[in-house]
């Protein structure tokens, strides 16, 4: 499925943004190409800039990429349970809770590379195990309907705002 046809009914509307900037790209086929992009990027920022923080209690870029893999797992999980036909509502989570619970600040760049891209993986393992059926079901995340396929968008999605924050506010 491409993104341009994911109906607005299977995500809250707080996703449109990301959904929206995609264009037309297909699921599986884009979760690899960003990976890709993305740690190409952040290895030719220059290593002073890792650790800056572009106005007082912003984050920083190694916050942010320890954000991004948070996030993916709590949307990777979200997803399979969504796609066993679990019933049960999602809670939400407070991204500034996570970010202030981690020691992203301290490790490596290559570390924090290392664990998005294995995420990155197992987050495109997933996604090809899924039947269509299974990436058409809905359910409920965050006090919102949300199906299967466009959590894998909203991963996409996600990654590619933060980059865009990065090249905006930090480079």
């Amino acid at each position: 499925m491409e993104s341009n046809q994911l109906p607005v009914n299977e995500y809250a509307k707080f996703y449109s943004p990301y959904i929206n900037a995609l264009g037309n790209v297909v699921l599986i086929e884009e979760l690899e190409i960003c990976l890709y992009d993305f740690i190409k990027f952040v290895q030719n920022i220059p290593m002073d800039k890792f650790d800056f923080r572009y106005a007082e209690g912003k984050w920083t870029i190694k916050d942010i990429i320890q954000h991004l893999i948070d996030a993916e797992h709590v949307f990777s999980y979200r997803a399979l349970r969504i796609s066993r036909n679990d019933k049960t509502p999602l809670p939400g989570f407070n991204e500034n809770d996570y970010v202030d619970n981690t020691n992203a600040n301290v490790r490596s760049i290559q570390d924090l590379l290392t664990e998005f891209s294995a995420v990155r993986q197992s987050t495109m393992l997933l996604f090809k195990s899924f039947s269509e059926e299974q990436l058409i079901i809905m359910g409920i995340a965050s006090n919102a309907a949300v199906s299967v396929r466009a959590i894998g968008f909203i991963i996409i999605g996600h990654q590619k705002h933060h980059q865009k924050v990065f090249q905006e506010r930090y480079l």
